[in-house]
C-alpha cells in the first residue's frame, strides 16, 4: 500500500508538459466515500472511460483524497486545449454514463459533464 509519507512517483517524459489541478467535493458520508474510492481501482475503473482521458491527449491523471476533499492532477502535452478537450472527452463512449455513475457520490447536480464538476484551481505558489 502506498505511503504519502514516502511521496509519489512521476511519470518521466522526454518533452516539456503543463499540469492542470482540479478540486470537487464528495458527500459527508463513509460508505459512500469507500464506494467512491472501489470504482477508482484499477479493477473497476471503466476501460473505455480511460481510453478516452488519453484520447484527448492527457498524458496523466491522479486523483487525491482527504475527508471529503478531492484534488485532481492532470498532465498535458504545452499544445493541450483544455476546452476542446473536455468538449471532446464529454462526446466519448461511456463518458456521461460515467459522470452519471460518479454523481452519487459528488456533491454536483445530475447530469454534469466533468468539465463542470471538477473546478480548476489557481496556482498562488511554485518553489522552482
Amino acid at each position: 500500500m502506498e505511503n504519502p509519507k514516502n511521496g509519489y512517483p512521476v511519470q518521466e517524459y522526454k518533452r516539456a508538459v503543463k499540469r492542470y489541478c482540479q478540486t470537487l467535493d464528495l458527500r459527508d458520508n463513509p460508505q459512500l466515500i469507500a464506494e467512491y474510492r472501489k470504482r477508482h481501482t484499477r479493477e473497476h475503473a471503466w476501460k473505455e472511460v480511460l481510453d478516452g482521458i488519453r484520447q484527448v491527449g492527457i498524458l496523466e491523471m491522479e486523483i487525491y483524497i482527504l475527508g471529503t476533499r478531492l484534488f485532481m492532477i492532470v498532465e498535458t502535452p504545452l499544445d493541450f486545449e483544455w476546452d476542446d478537450a473536455m468538449a471532446r472527452l464529454a462526446t466519448l463512449p461511456r463518458q456521461a454514463e460515467w459522470e452519471d455513475y460518479m454523481a452519487e457520490f459528488q456533491l454536483v447536480k445530475a447530469g454534469m459533464a466533468s468539465a463542470e464538476k471538477w473546478q480548476l484551481m489557481e496556482r498562488m505558489f511554485h518553489l522552482y
